[in-house]
């Protein structure tokens, strides 16, 4: 009867032990994933960048044509 009682506690520490290792493993994927979003945020923060750079000179560009325009017409 001890020597169930002592099998039974090495097998529930044999399952504690798996447990934390598949506690430590799901904690390193959410590390990753984590990882992951920041590289993303990044990346949508660089779009944005180019995105208003894009903006800008289209609108540099209309406001020389209007220039461009006016000068031609007032000749």
């Amino acid at each position: 009867m001890q020597g169930d009682a002592l099998a039974l506690s090495a097998d529930a520490l044999a399952l504690l032990a798996d447990a934390l290792a598949l506690s430590a493993d799901a904690l390193a994927l959410l590390v990753d994933a984590l990882a992951l979003l920041v590289d993303a945020l990044a990346l949508l923060v660089d779009a944005l960048a180019l995105l208003a750079d894009a903006l800008a000179l289209q609108g540099i560009a209309k406001f020389n044509s209007l220039r461009i325009n006016e000068m031609l017409y007032l000749g």
